[in-house]
């Protein structure tokens, strides 16, 4: 070996666990097995002829608390001159239990072994058996929240109808727009804007971030603390109504005031557009983290956004449903409820919500819940929203129950 290929020389303090100490010196490219056969000689710990003795201990980083690996070297294992290494004795594996003491503990575990089928089935050999459709039974056992989002659909359409139907037709609009407007505006989670502004955050800033970040008060000081020198930081967020809505309800009052069938049905085509357009507006936003998230495990975009959609932004559930049959399908989302079924012709008898179905709040609200599943509560807290819900929840247990 050329002078000099063996790295540089370090001294290193070592500790036994018998208290002993001393320095022991070694280049870098000595392997951590040849340091610890040095420091076993040094403190004459059992007999060397033994490679068991070897293998019986290790050696630690004391600064760091990492057990070094026997494979490596000094300079591998980032060893510094002057470093302090500790030398213990390996734990000594348990004795294996004794047949005896195997049996009982096998005897105790079998006494507390829930019954299998077969036990059951001799224990309950006396009783008198009942015939019950399992199918049937979870059929009419239908959970609201998920035939909701398909009443919702079909209430949307209905809704668009009777207010394009309506003389006052684009007065409605605007006041369903500016509604729109205003909620996208300043509706703010009082809790979560609490939350940053008793961490320092100034109220507007708080509120940007918020709305920026879906509500979630993480993403929302992340956001804070990244763009705190960001001198557009106070720049309030831009107008989400776009002119074009506008423009269409400009040009409604024309259309609508026609004396033709053509034209009238031009009219409420032309609403039906505007109304979508609203509904662009309340459009799916897949949370980024979660996006990032799943497509680092090897999913397209586009599959993790359906995921996001069909499980309302949560990763997990998303997860589930890429990796499993993926039902409900995206497309599924969008169906509405059979219109000639019983409980959609009984939710349209109903009066409280045949007069709410003609407020433009009531259509805002069908379309937030439906993106948004979790503002199901706020609008059922709405003096307005809430008794046509409400009545919904009703018929939809009592027709359930029958």
């Amino acid at each position: 070996m050329i002078p000099g290929d063996a790295g540089k020389v370090l001294r290193l303090h070592i500790c036994a666990s018998d208290g002993a100490e001393w320095l022991e010196e070694g280049t870098e490219d000595t392997s951590v097995e040849k340091l610890k056969e040095r420091c076993l000689k040094h403190c004459a710990h059992g007999s060397l002829e033994d490679p068991k003795s070897i293998t019986h201990h290790k050696l630690i980083h004391a600064a760091s608390e990492r057990v070094l690996s026997d494979a490596r070297t000094i300079l591998e294992e980032n060893i510094q001159d002057q470093d302090v290494l500790l030398l213990i004795t390996k734990r000594a594996p348990s004795p294996l239990p004794k047949m005896a003491e195997v049996s009982a503990e096998e005897k105790k575990k079998q006494d507390q072994k829930a019954p299998d089928k077969e036990a059951i089935l001799r224990a309950t050999a006396n009783l008198p058996s009942y015939n019950m459709d399992r199918a049937a039974v979870q059929t009419n056992m239908r959970d609201f929240q998920t035939e909701l989002r398909k009443i919702l659909v079909s209430l949307i359409e209905v809704a668009q109808k009777l207010l394009a139907l309506n003389p006052d037709a684009v007065e409605l609009f605007k006041k369903a727009n500016a509604m729109l407007d205003e909620d996208e505006d300043e509706r703010v989670d009082e809790a979560a804007l609490r939350q940053l502004t008793e961490m320092g955050f100034p109220e507007n800033r708080a509120t940007k971030a918020l709305q920026l970040n879906h509500m979630s008060v993480p993403q929302a000081m992340e956001w804070l603390i990244e763009h705190a020198e960001d001198p557009t930081i106070d720049t309030p967020l831009p107008g989400q109504a776009p002119s074009g809505a506008e423009g269409a309800a400009a040009a409604t009052p024309e259309a609508a005031t026609g004396a033709s069938t053509t034209e009238e049905e031009e009219a409420r085509d032309e609403l039906t557009e505007i109304f979508k357009k609203i509904r662009r507006k309340r459009e799916f936003r897949a949370d980024a983290r979660a996006v990032i998230s799943l497509m680092e495990m090897g999913f397209d975009e586009k599959e993790v956004i359906d995921a996001l959609r069909v499980n309302n932004n949560q990763q997990n559930a998303a997860c589930e449903w890429l990796l499993g049959d993926r039902k409900p399908s995206p497309e599924e989302l969008d169906k509405g409820i059979d219109p000639d079924s019983p409980l959609f012709q009984a939710i349209l008898d109903n009066p409280v919500v045949q007069l709410g179905l003609t407020n433009p709040k009531t259509l805002l609200a069908f379309e937030d819940m439906l993106e948004n599943p979790l503002n199901s509560t706020q609008w059922m807290n709405d003096p307005e929203t809430g008794p046509v819900m409400l009545q919904i929840s009703r018929i939809f247990q009592t027709l359930n129950r029958t």
